[in-house]
């Protein structure tokens, strides 16, 4: 049996589901819940979905597993509307009253790297992530999963050409700053007070050529021990939180 129709899609994991019946609980048509589960996180998601007027169905192990394929799904399973909310990178940054601080992936395509870099970016306060439409993973369960409810609160954005919506965000007086390991620039000696926008690639390749020679700039992360890299959403969590740091302390 398909547990996925055209116009909804699975979601699953306490965090994931809650964070949905806090955020947008009206795109949600239904909540799949273990039948032996009747522990404080349960009772808690009832009711939300009491509140939010969102049916829970009890429903068996079996038929969880495969609606989340597989997945660990802790005993909850949701089906939501398929469509997502889309904004543009413009909506987001008309709407803000403070400096501008954006993630931008160049291939990640690895789902728990995805979610984890939302996670971070959702506590260090960025205000969008960015990616290509190709070589990257979207928004999916296992993404929805790990980034434990930051998928609903920071906008992801998908761009046909990433270059070119660097470049517009560079327009826009954006320092536009990447990560690499040859770079002779320090991010502890960047002056991050201003608007800016970290660009990362995933690990092993990095990012893209152009992409790269789109950057305003490029640092890179000391590195003092024998490992030659770090996960993106480490680095990614290096990075933010010094710009986090620069302008707490103005």
């Amino acid at each position: 049996m398909n547990e996925k129709t055209a116009d909804t899609r699975i979601i699953h994991g306490f965090h994931a589901v809650v964070s949905r019946l806090r955020n947008a609980p009206d795109d949600i048509r239904e909540i799949h819940l273990a039948a032996a589960r009747q522990d404080a996180r349960a009772r808690d998601l009832l009711r939300l979905a009491e509140i939010a007027g969102v049916r829970v169905i009890s429903t068996d192990t079996a038929r969880l597993d495969g609606m989340a394929g597989g997945a660990s799904h802790q005993g909850v399973v949701a089906r939501v509307a398929a469509q997502m909310r889309h904004l543009s990178v413009d909506d987001v940054l008309d709407a803000l009253t403070e400096p501008p601080l954006l993630l931008v992936l160049d291939g990640v395509t690895d789902p728990h790297n995805l979610g984890a870099c939302l996670r971070v970016a959702d506590a260090a306060g960025v205000h969008a992530v960015i990616a290509p439409k190709d070589r990257a993973c979207g928004l999916n369960a296992t993404v929805i999963k790990v980034a434990s409810g930051a998928a609903d609160t920071v906008p992801y954005i998908t761009v046909t050409n990433l270059a070119r919506s660097m470049r517009e965000l560079k327009e826009r007086d954006i320092w536009v700053v990447g990560t690499a390991g040859e770079a002779k620039g320090d991010l502890y000696a960047l002056d991050q007070r201003r608007a800016m926008a970290w660009v990362l690639g995933a690990e092993g390749d990095g990012m893209r050529r152009l992409t790269r020679e789109t950057c305003d700039e490029l640092v890179s992360i000391p590195m003092l021990g024998s490992v030659e890299s770090l996960n993106v959403s480490v680095s990614a969590g290096v990075c933010l939180y010094e710009t986090v740091r620069q302008r707490r302390a103005k």
